[in-house]
């Protein structure tokens, strides 16, 4: 006999309408539609019942005037006319999950993108969920090694911290998450891959991630060509996903690429509604959902947390980006990924001196953080006298500690440049880091 759980059945019962909701189409604008639906709700669910679509089209309300709802349909469709019929559906959207979805690859809805069959689940998980008690979240303290030795030993990563990885175009931000989904200790992995083409889906999952990367992860994925709308739930149903893991006492790496793409598609939602634009043409919706998906991430309740890194476009390499900006602000820490490495073909390709992880200090041993500001320093001076050279200024024993950082350049690079599937044991990269600073001082010492 089948045990169904209990969550399940109130769910269930929660988005059961015993009177069904109607409305009608009353006119169609850019990329809404608009009508009357009785009760809506904003995020409510509706369907569009268009002739010769048997199950029709489902719409999400996005937006309530005084008689009107304006609905942003989650599929490409054609058909609509004037009177349409609107058939209201559940009030809190849901995504379903199990354990069954480690190993796939879905898409907004948790329908299944590979050809792996049919997924199962009882139990459904809020998009819109509660906001946890900030006091009774557990504290960040301790490390999420996520298996790239830079990030590791120098920018070293919390359980339950929010970073974000910032980066203008082709510098290598896939190539770096598939990195940590494959060699991050986390028990499950959740990744996101919103407003990507639908060949880089295909790479990323094949060859980023690999067999052995997508076993112990869930790939949730909202291409380019999809509604503005679904590429939002995209973001939330993957959050979703990674607090039902974590509410099951797990370690979760949440990888999102990109929440730039989750602002955009925000802020196509909030210009067709009527928002008023800002900053770069951005309305303020676009700027509000970010701390909204940033925040459920975290620590948990008890056991359990979630680890979100979240990628950055910057337009132009523009750190000073105004969505970039925005999210510096909410998360504990940015990695910013150089063009100029990149260049260079030093991958991966992270500006350890632009960098920073806020919690490092609070995650970290004392000796630890001493070796990694060691390193920094010394890369600092590196930096400064690499400048030196170029302007024709630089004279060898003039600054002793630029003689020294010279001397570990090499040293300084091979430490930070990582294979794609290189992979070592946290502990062995804080003992390379304690190697090369031992080294550092005794040479420093003696000039």
């Amino acid at each position: 006999m089948t045990t169904i759980p209990w969550k399940s059945v109130q769910h269930t019962l929660d988005s059961t309408q015993p009177i069904q909701r109607t409305g009608r189409v009353i006119r169609m604008a850019g990329l809404l539609v608009e009508g009357t639906l009785p009760g809506a709700q904003l995020g409510m669910l509706a369907t569009l019942q268009i002739p010769g679509i048997p199950d029709g089209v489902p719409a999400e309300v996005v937006s309530i005037g005084e008689k009107t709802v304006s609905l942003m349909p989650l599929k490409e469709v054609s058909g609509i006319t004037s009177g349409t019929e609107i058939r209201g559906g559940s009030a809190s959207p849901s995504i379903p999950v199990s354990n069954g979805l480690l190993g796939r690859v879905v898409d907004p809805w948790g329908e299944p993108l590979d050809d792996k069959g049919p997924l199962q689940a009882l139990e459904h998980y809020p998009l819109y969920p509660d906001v946890l008690n900030p006091m009774a979240r557990n504290a960040v303290d301790k490390p999420m090694p996520v298996g790239v030795r830079t990030i590791d030993s120098l920018l070293t990563a919390g359980e339950g911290q929010r970073l974000a990885i910032m980066a203008g175009s082709g510098v290598g931000k896939s190539t770096l998450l598939g990195m940590m989904a494959r060699n991050s200790e986390a028990d499950v992995k959740v990744i996101a891959l919103i407003g990507e083409r639908s060949r880089e889906v295909r790479h990323f999952v094949e060859q980023d991630l690999g067999e052995e990367g997508l076993k112990k992860s869930v790939v949730v994925a909202a291409t380019s060509n999809t509604a503005a709308a679904l590429r939002i739930r995209a973001a939330r149903a993957a959050t979703a996903i990674a607090e039902y893991y974590r509410d099951q006492g797990l370690k979760v790496l949440l990888l999102m690429d990109s929440l730039t793409r989750v602002c955009m598609a925000q802020r196509e939602l909030g210009l067709s509604t009527g928002e008023p634009p800002t900053t770069r043409g951005y309305p303020p919706s676009a700027f509000s959902i970010i701390p909204q998906l940033l925040e459920r991430a975290g620590p948990g309740i008890g056991q359990g947390s979630i680890t979100g890194f979240y990628t950055v476009f910057l337009e132009g390499d523009d750190l000073q980006d105004p969505i970039g900006d925005a999210i510096r602000a909410v998360t504990d820490g940015h990695i910013v990924l150089s063009r100029d490495l990149a260049d260079r073909g030093r991958y991966p390709a992270i500006d350890v001196l632009g960098s920073v992880s806020r919690v490092m200090g609070q995650v970290t041993e004392p000796g630890h953080q001493k070796d990694a500001l060691l390193f920094r320093k010394t890369l600092a001076d590196l930096r400064s006298a690499e400048e030196l050279r170029e302007l024709g200024a630089y004279q060898p024993g003039a600054v002793p500690k630029f003689d020294h950082a010279i001397g570990f350049s090499e040293h300084l690079w091979k430490f930070q440049e990582q294979g794609m599937f290189e992979t070592k044991p946290y502990e062995s990269h804080l003992e390379e880091l304690q190697s090369l600073s031992s080294q550092m001082r005794e040479e420093g010492a003696e000039s």
